[in-house]
C-alpha cells in the first residue's frame, strides 16, 4: 500500500517535515517515491506550508492513503480527499460531519 504521510526532518527542537508518497512497510525516514512538498509547524520561514497539490490529487485518485496530519494539510489547501481509512476514523467523521453543516 501506497501513503501520504510526513517525514521529519530539522534538528532537535526544531521540526520540519516534507509531504511525501512512500510505501507503508517503509521507515520514517527512508527512500520515498516523490516529495509533494514541505510543512513548518512552528511556522519560522516566510512559506510555512508548501504543497503540490495538482500530484497529491493525482496520488489521492490512484489509491494513496494519507495520514490524518497529512489530511488537515490537504483539506487546508482545498484538496479533495476522499473517504480513507485512517488510523483514527472516529476522528475524520467527526470533521467530515461538523464541515457539512
Amino acid at each position: 500500500m501506497v501513503k501520504i504521510r510526513l517525514t521529519r526532518m530539522g534538528s532537535k527542537r526544531n521540526p520540519h517535515y516534507r509531504i511525501v508518497v512512500v510505501d507503508a512497510r517503509k521507515k520514517r525516514a527512508a527512500d520515498y517515491i516523490e516529495q509533494l512538498g514541505y510543512y513548518d509547524p512552528r511556522e519560522t520561514s516566510e512559506t510555512p506550508l508548501k504543497l503540490n497539490a495538482e500530484r497529491a490529487a493525482h496520488w489521492l485518485s490512484v489509491g494513496a492513503q494519507p495520514t490524518d496530519s497529512v489530511v488537515r494539510i490537504l483539506e487546508s489547501q482545498g484538496v479533495e480527499v476522499p473517504t480513507v481509512r485512517a488510523k483514527r476514523s472516529d476522528a475524520y467523521v467527526k470533521r467530515v460531519a461538523s464541515a457539512a453543516g
